[in-house]
């Protein structure tokens, strides 16, 4: 299917929450680029991945709010006018999730129903588009996954992930608000946090072998994951934003087989320093394991011209090239 988001959004009056970070900072500058008028909000929390310069050379052009999507007030007058609403901000750690529970369910299940009931409220007319995760599958039955798959997530970020989706989809059947979730694999590329490892595994990785130490897998390896680079997750956003069905929820996904040790392999190979140490999986770790992932992206493909381009050797060297140019600024 041929669309053409060019002109969409040239114009419009876009928020981006979580706007500063990985995700959201990323889609900022292509929607810049495309004329919208752009505002970030960020709490800019430590170790979530928000850094101003993730914004730069687009700073003036924006509208830059710090602030949390948990405070009613603020997000209410962020919402009010907007056309499009991007809902990215998130505790964005499913290691965390186990071991703070609750600050999990606040930000990821309250905050988001914080802003979809400020949309309800003061922006009722505005299409809102939610970053969901795969975890939300938990343990794979069928592969390719579809969005048909059963729900049955590992982890307290999975569940939360799927409870938000679940306000999204109840506010578009009852009240009718334009809402579209979308269900992401394990994303990668420039801009993302290289901090820490409890998320961001290729960019922990990337960081591992330039600063030359060992990175290490548990098990062989063998386990298949869907790695996307930041490029063709935002060309999703911008598809969907267009012309997904209100109430839905899509994959996407890279159909690019590639094991977990494959993946560590191509880090290696790109960066030129670091080394591979396996070893054998920690006790009770390997049971929170969901097994070989590769999503069905033929719901998306019906409605939209959307088709992942940067294979994944490809997107480790642009990722490289980045990091080399502006390590000071991440690491």
């Amino acid at each position: 299917m041929e669309n053409n988001t060019e002109q969409y959004f040239n114009g419009k009056r876009v928020l981006i929450t979580g706007g500063a970070g990985f995700l959201g900072s990323s889609l900022a500058h292509a929607l810049v680029a495309r004329g919208a008028q752009i505002t970030v909000l960020d709490a800019m929390l430590p170790l979530y991945g928000g850094n101003l310069f993730n914004l730069e050379g687009i700073r003036e052009k924006i509208e830059f709010i710090e602030g949390d999507i948990r405070d009613e007030a603020l997000v209410q007058k962020a919402v009010t006018g907007k056309d499009i609403i991007y809902n990215f901000a998130a505790q964005v750690s499913y290691i965390d999730s186990k071991d703070q529970p609750f600050l999990d369910l606040d930000i990821n299940g309250r905050g988001h129903l914080n802003v979809i009931e400020a949309v309800r409220q003061f922006a009722p007319n505005a299409r809102i588009l939610f970053s969901s995760s795969r975890m939300v599958y938990g343990k794979i039955l069928t592969s390719p996954v579809s969005e048909s798959h059963p729900t049955d997530p590992l982890s307290l970020y999975g569940i939360h992930k799927l409870l938000a989706e679940k306000y999204y989809r109840y506010y578009a059947h009852t009240f009718g608000l334009d809402t579209v979730s979308v269900r992401i694999p394990n994303p990668y590329g420039p801009r993302q946090q290289m901090k820490h490892s409890k998320y961001s595994i290729v960019g922990w990785f990337v960081r591992q072998a330039m600063d030359g130490k060992a990175i290490t897998v548990f098990g062989d390896g063998a386990q298949e994951r869907d790695y996307m680079y930041i490029d063709d997750i935002i060309d999703a956003f911008i598809e969907l934003t267009a012309y997904g069905v209100a109430g839905e929820v899509y994959n996407i996904g890279t159909q690019e087989r590639v094991t977990f040790g494959g993946m560590v392999d191509a880090v290696l190979a790109e960066v030129g320093s670091g080394s591979k140490e396996n070893i054998p999986w920690p006790e009770n770790y390997e049971k929170n394991e969901t097994g070989n992932y590769v999503a069905d992206t033929s719901k998306i493909e019906q409605i939209t011209s959307w088709k992942p381009s940067v294979a994944l050797a490809e997107g480790i060297a642009r990722m490289v090239t980045y990091y080399k140019q502006y390590k000071a600024q991440y690491w």
